[in-house]
C-alpha cells in the first residue's frame, strides 16, 4: 500500500518537473522568437546588401501604377511569383546573418513574408516607425484575427473589430503582449509543419535543396496584409 502510495507521489513529482522543464524550453523558444522577429523586422526597414528597403519597394510601386490599391496588387503579384522561385530563398542564406539559433531557412521565409507586409503597409501610407504598425505586420504573419488576439490579452474592444486608432492608444507593455502571443503562434505553426514543410522543397542529385517560399501560405498572408493595410480592415 505504501509502495503503491510512494511511487504515484514520485510520478506526480515527475511529472510536474517535465511539465516545468517544458514550460521553461516553450519560454526559451518564445524569447528566441522575439528577437528574431525584431532583428528580422529591423534588416526588412532597411534592407540587405544589394536589395532595396521597404520605402524604396513602395515608391517605386506607386510611382508606376499611381493608385496604392493596383500597385499593392502588382507587387503581391511579382512578389509571389519571384520568392516561390526554385533556389530564391537559398540565395538569401549568405546574406541574412542573424544572431540566433534558428534554423536558416525559417529565418529566410520569415524575412520574406515581413518584407511583403511591410512594403504594403507603406504602399497603403503607413509608418514603419510606429509601434502599432509593427505589431500589425507581425499580426499579419498568423492566421489569427487581430481582434482575438488583442482580447486575449485584456484590450477592451467596444466595437466589432478592433481600429487603427486603439491600437494607437494601447500601451507599449501591451502591444509586447501580443508580439509575443505571435511569437508563441508561429512556434506551435513551425513545430506543427516542421521545418521543411515551410519552403518548396526540389529534388537534386543527392537530397533536396530549399527552393522557394510555400506559393498558398505566401498568397493566404499577402491577403491578409492588404486587408489590414489597404482596406484598413483588422478584423
Amino acid at each position: 500500500m505504501n509502495n503503491s502510495f510512494n511511487n504515484n507521489e514520485n510520478n506526480s513529482e515527475n511529472s510536474s518537473f517535465y511539465q516545468e522543464e517544458e514550460g521553461k524550453q516553450d519560454e526559451q523558444k518564445q524569447k528566441k522568437m522575439m528577437v528574431l522577429l525584431d532583428k528580422i523586422y529591423s534588416k526588412v526597414i532597411n534592407g540587405l546588401p544589394g536589395t532595396k528597403s521597404c520605402e524604396e519597394l513602395a515608391e517605386e510601386y506607386l510611382r508606376k501604377y499611381k493608385k496604392p490599391e493596383i500597385a499593392a496588387k502588382k507587387f503581391i503579384k511579382n512578389q509571389i511569383t519571384k520568392c516561390t522561385t526554385s533556389g530564391f530563398i537559398t540565395g538569401l542564406g549568405g546574406l541574412l546573418t542573424l544572431p540566433v539559433t534558428i534554423p536558416a531557412n525559417i529565418t529566410s521565409v520569415l524575412y520574406v513574408q515581413m518584407r511583403m507586409i511591410a512594403t504594403l503597409a507603406v504602399i497603403g501610407g503607413y509608418n514603419l516607425n510606429d509601434d502599432e504598425v509593427q505589431t500589425l505586420v507581425y499580426l499579419s504573419l498568423v492566421k489569427s484575427g487581430v481582434t482575438d488576439i488583442c482580447k486575449s490579452v485584456g484590450i477592451q474592444v467596444t466595437n466589432k473589430f478592433v481600429t487603427l486608432n486603439l491600437l494607437k492608444k494601447v500601451p507599449g507593455t501591451v502591444l509586447t503582449k501580443i508580439n509575443q502571443k505571435v511569437g508563441f503562434r508561429l512556434i506551435t505553426k513551425f513545430g506543427e509543419k516542421g521545418v521543411v514543410n515551410l519552403v518548396k522543397v526540389v529534388p537534386v542529385l543527392g537530397g533536396i535543396v530549399g527552393g522557394g517560399v510555400d506559393w498558398i501560405g505566401t498568397k493566404q498572408i499577402a491577403d491578409n496584409a492588404y486587408k489590414k493595410f489597404l482596406l484598413n480592415n483588422f478584423e
